[in-house]
Order: C-alpha cells, then structure tokens, then sequence
C-alpha cells in the first residue's frame, strides 16, 4: 500500500517525525509539503492522525498518472466515490512547478453530471485545501479530496481519508484552563511531534522535568502512554499540570493510569529516581526571558549552565538506548542566529532528526537538528534529539 502525508508549517520537523514512527525506509518519495510511503502493512489513517503532531492530511494513493489531464481524468474516474444525492469534490495538488487545477476540476464535473450526479468542486482561497475546509466540506466521507502529487515525469493521484483534529487540538492549546507563558506555552502540537521523536515503548516510563503546564504529560496520556512523570521546581506549574490533566481527562475521555506530579529541581532529578529506570525524557525547558530588554550572552550563559546540569542528571536516570527530547531557544539577534553551545551534552550522542537523504530540509543541519520559527520571533525552538 501507498499512503501520503501532507505536512505541517514545518516540512523537516514533519517527516522526521514520520520516519520515527514508520521508519525511513518506506519514504522514497518528498515533494514540497507531500512524502509518500509504501508500506507492506495497512496502517490507520483516522488513528494515526491523531498522534501525529506534524501531519495535516492522510490519505491512499489509488493511482498513478502521465502529466496530462485526459489521462489523470480517466485515472481519477475509476476512483470509488460516493455516487448519491450531490457529490462534493476538492483538488489539491504538490510538487515543483505550477498546476492549474482548474481545467481538470471542470472536465470532472462535467463528466459527473453526464452521469446524472448533481457535483460540487469545492474551492478556497488558498491554492490547496485546508484541514479545515476538507473538514467542513465532509470530503473524507461525503465527498472526494483528490492529492496530486508531482514525482518527476508522473503525478500521484491520492484521495484523503482522515485529517488533522483540528478543533481538539485547539481546545487543548486554548482552551484548557491553566495557561502560564512564563512556564511555557508549548503547542500540543509539537509535544505530540516530541513524543513521537522519542521512540519510547508505550509501556515505558516518560519524564518531563519542566513540565510547566503539563502539555507533554497531557499529549502522551492522549497517545496511550501508560506511565507518565511529570516535574517541575515550581508549584504552581505542577498545579497548573493538575489542572490541566484533569480537564483534558474529563472532557476527552481517557483514563490516567500511571502518573505522578512532584516538585523537583531538574539540576537534581537524580535524587528523586533510580539509576537507568527512565524509557525517556521530553521537555522544553525554561527557554530564557521572552520580553523587554534582554543580555542573549549572560542569558545564554545561564541557559548553558541549566541545561547543562540537567542533561548530567538525565544521563544517570535514563536506561541505555534512551533518549532525551529537548527543546532549546534559539536568539535572533543582529548578527545571526545565537545558539546554546553543544558542548553541553556531556556523553550523550546527538542523533541527526532526519535521514541522511532527506537531511537538506534541516534549518539546523550544521548542529544535526531542527530550527524553526516565525521571522517576527525574537526566540526560536530548536528541537534536540540525545540518545544515552
């Protein structure tokens, strides 16, 4: 089977999440926002989606197609869709170079209503589909969303089956009820893609040590982690995490099975956990001050100096093979980018997010990791993979 992922803000940080999950050797195919897997086993689009921090649209590739529209009209005709009452129809396409969508979309309406079918093409402002506008438009059940995927000299024709849960990921962004920037304001999002990068066991041991308000405990419990630690050296944040899983438990029904809040410093974590009894550790640390004036050398400095002693720590209570998943602050500043020193990781091996081939799509490729951010952030993340 062939399924396609069309990927998030951030194209890298997507597919390397991808490849953590499925494995890289699948993934022959990128273009643009699109990479393609073949796969020997079926995997579960509409479960699958939401665990994916980094993947706006799953569908099947059903088909494969010359550039010309005669021969993508008659691939996409045996296409099995719904054939009763009004028969709703998206186009979205990836890949080099421009494709007018247009033309093909009216030749298929006009085939439809041949047929006797009463068709809608559903357009948006933007060149492609939405999640949002493929949600709305029910094309996953009620209609037809087709992905055209440019592959050199062919196009891929796929057809979504389940999109990103847009509206619960927002709820849990914005809605849960302790919200604290100077904690953190990690984006569910991105703990989901963190978590993912980990590679933990779903019955491993994950601890988060500056847990802030509680995102990445919160998302691995969403994800059918059993046994979650989440902690932090301040107690309004391990209020906060109390909070916040307990809203989220009740209004997205899962059950807590194995989870512990505790106050603890990060630069001691030792003291509170046996040596190699960690399956993983995921977090985004304090990332420095966010507002005002601010010294990025003496910050950074500082920021060294904490991550520092908290990646000893995380070294001793992590077991063999187990990774630590972090994100650092990246500074704009007039000069360039300023980033912590690598020095810092002391024994732990730095692992490369993304495989070799696919390495260029890295912002951080010079430090083997993924930068990313608005070009109006005066901080950015980058997201840093270290395996014990």
């Amino acid at each position: 089977m062939k399924y396609f992922f069309i990927l998030g803000s951030n194209p890298a940080l997507s597919l390397a999440e991808l490849t953590a999950v499925y494995g890289q050797a699948g993934f022959a195919i990128f273009a643009d926002q699109a990479a393609v897997l073949e796969s020997g086993r079926t995997i579960d689009p509409s479960a699958d989606i939401r665990r994916l921090g980094g993947t706006i649209k799953i569908g099947e590739v059903v088909a494969e197609a010359s550039l010309s529209t005669a021969d993508l009209l008659a691939k996409i005709q045996k296409t099995d869709i719904k054939k009763e009452g009004k028969i709703k129809f998206g186009f979205s396409y990836y890949g080099a170079g421009k494709f007018n969508l247009k033309p093909l979309a009216m030749e298929y309406k006009k085939i439809l209503s041949a047929a006797g079918n009463s068709a809608r093409w559903v357009v948006s402002r933007e060149p492609n589909l939405s999640s949002v506008v493929v949600e709305q438009n029910n094309l996953t059940k009620g209609g037809a969303e087709f992905v055209l995927i440019r592959a050199g000299n062919k196009i891929l024709v796929g057809k979504t089956t389940a999109v990103q849960p847009f509206k619960d990921l927002s709820a849990r962004d914005y809605g849960r009820p302790a919200r604290d920037d100077r904690s953190g304001m990690l984006p569910p999002k991105l703990a989901q893609i963190m978590i993912n990068l980990a590679r933990a066991p779903r019955n491993g041991l994950l601890l988060d040590p500056f847990c802030g308000s509680g995102t990445v405990i919160t998302e691995a419990a969403l994800m059918g982690y059993e046994n979650l630690i989440g902690s932090d050296i301040s107690e309004k944040a391990i209020a906060d995490s109390k909070k916040n899983l307990e809203w989220t438990a009740a209004n997205f029904k899962f059950k807590i099975s194995n989870l512990k809040l505790l106050i603890a410093e990060a630069a001691q974590i030792s003291k509170k956990f046996d040596s190699d009894s960690i399956d993983a550790v995921i977090t985004e640390p304090y990332l420095g001050p966010q507002r005002g004036k601010i010294d990025t050398r003496a910050t950074v400095k500082q920021l060294e100096r904490l991550y520092g002693e908290s990646l000893l720590e995380f070294y001793k209570i992590l077991k063999t093979g187990g990774r630590a998943v972090m994100v650092w602050p990246v500074f704009a500043a007039a000069q360039g980018r300023i980033t912590l020193s690598q020095k810092i990781i002391g024994n732990f091996k730095l692992i490369p997010p993304l495989p070799q081939k696919f390495s260029t799509l890295s912002g951080g490729q010079n430090r083997q990791t993924i930068i990313y951010g608005r070009p109006d952030q005066r901080v950015w993340r980058e997201i840093v993979i270290l395996e014990k």
